[in-house]
């Protein structure tokens, strides 16, 4: 699967290759060829931020979507281990009752 930072960078590199071959086989005189360069820098410039914007709009939404899910799971955890834990108490309270009883004995003597 292509991702849009392959396709970005295609792009760029397109573009600067066109630029390139563009001047190489320019019949224009070089005052035209030294502003169509710059307009093309521009234009460079422009899709290299408008790729940046996107992307940085996907990361947003990818690592928002990773601690949602991370959160979820995080509580879901946690309500687990809450319960073990029940379940700790109650055998550590049924060992400590019949420490209890047995110390009552000796109490006793």
């Amino acid at each position: 699967m292509i991702n849009k930072g392959t396709i970005a960078l295609g792009l760029i590199v397109g573009t600067a290759v066109g630029a390139a071959l563009g001047v190489l086989f320019a019949p224009d005189k070089g005052s035209k060829t030294r502003e169509y360069i710059k307009d093309e820098s521009l234009n460079v410039v422009d899709v290299i931020k408008k790729d940046a914007s996107v992307l940085k709009e996907d990361l947003t939404a990818s690592a928002k979507a990773g601690k949602a899910k991370f959160n979820e799971e995080f509580g879901k955890a946690a309500n687990k281990a809450s319960h073990k834990a029940d379940d700790l108490i109650d055998l550590l309270e049924k060992g400590l009752s019949a420490l209890k009883e047995k110390n009552k004995k000796f109490q006793n003597s």
